[in-house]
C-alpha cells in the first residue's frame, strides 16, 4: 500500500510501545499496515489526564496542559478501522481529530496528523475535574489500574467520575 494512502497518527497513550494497547500497533505493524515513525510530540500544549481505571485522555482543549509527548505511525485504512474500535470511537469514547505534531527535538517541522482526543460530550468536564492538572506524557507510572470498567461501561464510570464530589 502506498505511503500516501496513510493517515499519520499521533500515539499519546495505551497504544504506545510499553503499554497495554501496544499489542494492536505491533500486530498492524506485522500486517504491513502501520510502521513506527518515532517520537513526536504536539505542536501546542494540551491537557492530557488520567481518568477512571488509569486510561489516558487527551483533551481538545489547545493552550493549556503540555506540550505532549508520544510516537507517530503512518497507518493504513483498514488499520485505522482496527484503531478506531479499539478507541471507541463509535461509542464516543474518544474522538480521532487532527493534531500538529513535530519530532522531538525539531519544533521547526511541523506535521498534521491525527490523534485521539477524549470525546467532546466529557473531555472538557475532565479536564476541569482533574482541577486542570495534566502531564506531559503518558509513562511508566501512569495508567497501572485495572482498565476493566467498574459498571461494564466505561463511558458510564466518566460520568460517575465527573460528577462526583471526591
Amino acid at each position: 500500500m502506498a505511503e500516501a494512502s496513510r493517515t499519520l497518527l499521533f500515539c499519546n497513550g495505551t497504544l504506545k510501545q510499553g503499554h497495554q494497547n501496544h499489542f494492536l500497533m505491533q500486530d498492524l505493524i506485522r500486517k504491513k499496515d502501520a510502521n513506527f515513525l518515532g517520537p513526536y510530540v504536539t505542536h501546542q500544549s494540551h491537557p492530557l489526564v488520567i481518568g477512571p481505571h488509569g486510561i489516558p485522555y487527551l483533551i481538545n482543549h489547545p493552550g493549556c496542559g503540555h506540550r505532549v509527548k508520544g510516537e507517530l505511525y503512518p497507518v493504513s485504512a483498514q488499520g485505522l478501522v482496527r484503531v478506531d474500535e479499539l478507541e471507541g470511537t463509535s461509542i464516543g469514547h474518544y474522538e480521532r481529530l487532527p493534531i500538529q505534531v513535530c519530532e522531538e527535538g525539531k519544533d521547526s517541522v511541523l506535521v498534521a496528523a491525527q490523534g485521539y482526543f477524549a470525546h467532546r460530550s466529557f473531555g472538557e468536564k475532565l479536564w476541569e475535574r482533574k482541577g486542570k492538572v495534566g502531564l506531559a506524557e503518558f509513562g511508566d507510572k501512569e495508567g497501572k489500574e485495572d482498565g476493566a470498567p467498574g459498571s461494564g461501561s466505561i463511558l458510564h464510570d466518566i460520568a460517575s467520575f465527573i460528577t462526583s464530589d471526591d
